[in-house]
């Protein structure tokens, strides 16, 4: 076992701490780039920019994952799940926007891809972090969701009542 900065890293030969330096990489750009798509004018050029970014880095943070996952494996098969499930989120959010899909499935499919990239971070690295490392187990399973639903709720509700070209407002009658 390394210590890298208070995370214990398994010694696991240079193929494992290869892929982890590009699973790192691949997770700080995917967060960022998520956050400015979060943050950012849907639809606007750095929306769709870091929006693509940010599906490259989930791509990224599986393909390593995956790596990381045979060298060690079982002991890492439920952080393969949480990486399956970020992976197909995203891409199922990639698709319904490819595919003129509603802005509420697009954002609750890309929203859950970031949040199971950082539940599978906080369960892995959880117990490791100040603070963190005081909470129950079962909170990094379940905190990030709990923080991220209504988050995701709210910038559905929010989007929708607020877009002139959206359903809820298209459909409204004048008066």
């Amino acid at each position: 076992m390394v210590d890298i900065p208070g995370l214990p890293v398994p010694d696991a030969g240079p193929v494992f701490a290869f892929a982890l330096l590009v699973h790192i990489a691949a997770g700080v750009t995917a967060v960022l780039a998520g956050l400015v798509a979060m943050l950012t004018r849907k639809g606007g050029a750095w929306h769709m920019g870091a929006g693509r970014v940010f599906l490259v880095g989930i791509v990224a943070l599986f393909a390593t994952m995956a790596v990381m996952t045979v060298i060690r494996w079982p002991a890492t098969a439920h952080l393969a799940a949480l990486g399956a499930s970020a992976l197909s989120a995203a891409a199922l959010g990639w698709r319904n926007r490819r595919r003129g899909g509603s802005d509420g499935a697009h954002i609750a499919w890309m929203s859950l891809a970031y949040v199971a990239m950082l539940t599978a971070f906080y369960v892995d690295n959880g117990p490791h972090l100040p603070v963190w490392e005081r909470l129950p187990d079962w909170s990094f399973w379940f905190l990030p969701a709990a923080v991220g639903a209504p988050l995701t709720i709210r910038a559905i509700r929010r989007h929708q009542g607020g877009s002139p070209a959206s359903p809820a407002v298209r459909g409204r009658s004048e008066t």
